[in-house]
């Protein structure tokens, strides 16, 4: 019915603690008071303290004895009990908010990723293999389950400590970025590398794990290999004196690798070719390629944002098929799951702009065509329109918009909002009707939500410039039909009709740094604290005065 993500509200990306501000718009959007609510589901109960420093601080620890320390003692009767106390710290909060303990249910981690994934899509007939893979949650950090006649069946669990993934951000930490944030820079950089040099750090990270037996799709570190949270050491024997492009390919490759044999095996065991993926790592639209071409695969879906932030709609899924039955839980059919605004709301929050003379408002006719316009003319355009979307991803609608044939667009975006790394690719939202005409899809494979990227064709790789990936020409798509988001679907025609291109460069309407927009007023923070000088909110235009 509805969903938004907390930091979006707070202004403060991953933003972690309990969302307060979330839950009050979301008591007010659906008009039911806390005290009224059967269940409130919970996906999974960190424990970390919520004053915890950031991510840099934990992995900067985590090479040293203190973090390992640390995470022997997190297995300790002491250690234990000051969890649960922190556990039923939070439980209490929500206590006060209104809820009834009653009410209150927590689902494991894995389990709401399965959730996402199988409930998501819409075969409930046919068994599905649902895997998760991530850097970890609740102890583990990955499953494989079978989903079949809206019930799902666990066969195997992979621990915490073994996981890649946070080997990956381990990784991620030692390049000089934020681990857990910017993963997707080591994705964008490994097409450049060199596959020798690629060859040589992926065959040296498989060293570090093995199967647990020649058939299991079960991997677990190999003998004298630290938890991976503390595998920096390591990682800097098997790094030393290797480029940084290197590194990113070769970490890319190993991932995509390991994945792909993870997915040979299960398919291998359970006998059923039909995929639906859910975790953290399957944010990785190179890997989830890798996956989707493969032989032994059939259909493939991955839920769409497929990190912890949509956890919460797993246990929403957990929660209604325990009441309800698995047969009364909808398929995902949108992720326009936020607030959308009225013509006098948008007016009343710029209010102080118009009267300060910061902006200038007006209301064309059609603001498609006046949009399609300016594109055409080469201008990059902010879009804020309809429901926000939920998730990672932006779907056009709170978006910066740009001509895909145009790569000096790139470096315009980057220098004048974005401030991204030089080398990472932008995504294109193209019409349904053009798919075929721009990417090769041949087992058709459903792809509305950024998750997944196809190498694309001749007219793609040309008409689709700026929106694919500059080094090897695949593009990672939203692609956009009219009954899903009927007035973007529209600008795109419209943008078609004038020049030819049935597809637009698509980027996240942000500030680097910032999460998403969520008001207009934040749509106006980024027009007048960047390059950017046109914002399409609702119905009408803001650009800044000469």
């Amino acid at each position: 019915m509805a969903a938004v993500q907390e930091e979006r509200l707070r202004r403060i990306k991953n933003f972690h603690d309990i969302p307060t501000m979330g839950l009050d718009w979301l008591r007010r959007e659906i008009g039911v008071e806390p005290q009224d609510v059967s269940v409130l589901a919970l996906a999974g109960m960190p424990t970390v303290p919520l004053d915890r420093p950031g991510w840099i601080d934990v992995f900067r620890r985590s090479a040293k004895w203190q973090g390992r320390l640390r995470t022997a003692l997190g297995q300790t009767p002491l250690r234990l009990a000051v969890e649960r106390k922190r556990a039923q710290e939070r439980l209490d909060t929500y206590v006060a908010m209104g809820f009834r303990p009653e009410a209150i249910k927590v689902y494991g981690h894995h389990a709401c990723h399965a959730a996402t994934a199988y409930f998501g899509q819409k075969e409930r007939t046919e068994p599905q293999l649902v895997l998760t893979v991530d850097g970890g949650g609740d102890g583990l950090c990955a499953s494989v389950s079978i989903g079949q006649n809206n019930t799902l069946k666990l066969l195997h669990e992979v621990p915490y400590p073994d996981s890649f993934g946070t080997l990956y951000a381990v990784v991620t930490y030692m390049l000089g970025m934020v681990p857990l944030e910017h993963e997707y820079k080591i994705m964008g950089m490994a097409p450049y590398a060199a596959m020798s040099g690629s060859r040589r750090i992926a065959d040296r990270l498989h060293t570090l794990f093995r199967w647990v037996d020649d058939r299991s799709p079960v991997w677990a570190r190999a003998p004298g290999v630290p938890h991976t949270l503390h595998i920096q050491p390591v990682l800097e024997k098997l790094f030393y004196e290797q480029r940084f492009d290197t590194i990113m390919g070769g970490v890319q490759l190993f991932t995509e690798e390991i994945l792909c044999e993870f997915v040979r095996r299960a398919i291998a065991e359970t006998g059923i070719r039909r995929l639906c993926l859910s975790g953290g790592v399957f944010m990785n639209v190179k890997a989830n390629k890798r996956i989707m071409e493969m032989e032994e695969v059939d259909s493939l879906f991955v839920f769409p944002s497929c990190g912890d932030e949509t956890n919460a709609i797993g246990a929403a899924y957990l929660a209604r098929a325990e009441r309800q039955g698995g047969g009364s839980v909808p398929a995902l059919s949108t992720m326009y799951l936020g607030p959308e605004w009225a013509d006098e709301e948008i007016r009343a929050d710029l209010a102080e702009w118009i009267e300060r003379g910061d902006i200038i408002l007006s209301q064309p006719d059609a603001i498609n065509d006046a949009v399609a316009d300016l594109l055409v003319e080469g201008h990059v355009v902010g879009r804020f329109a309809g429901r926000e979307e939920f998730g990672a991803r932006s779907l056009g609608n709170r978006a910066i918009l740009a001509d895909p044939r145009n790569p000096d667009v790139i470096r315009e975006i980057n220098e004048m909002v974005k401030s991204r790394d030089f080398w990472m690719p932008f995504a294109a939202s193209i019409a349904a009707e053009h798919a075929d005409l721009y990417l090769r899809n041949p087992k058709q494979v459903s792809a509305p939500y950024m998750i997944l990227s196809f190498d694309t064709t001749g007219a793609g790789a040309e008409q689709l410039k700026a929106g694919t990936h500059p080094y090897d020409r695949t593009c990672r798509p939203q692609v956009v039909t009219q009954e899903t988001n009927a007035d973007y679907w529209d600008l795109i025609q419209r943008f078609a009709s004038r020049s030819g291109v049935g597809g637009l460069l698509n980027t996240s309407l942000n500030l680097h740094g910032l999460p998403l927009v969520h008001r207009p007023r934040d749509a106006v923070h980024v027009l007048l604290n960047s390059g950017l000088n046109w914002v399409a909110i609702g119905p009408f235009l803001v650009t800044k005065p000469k």
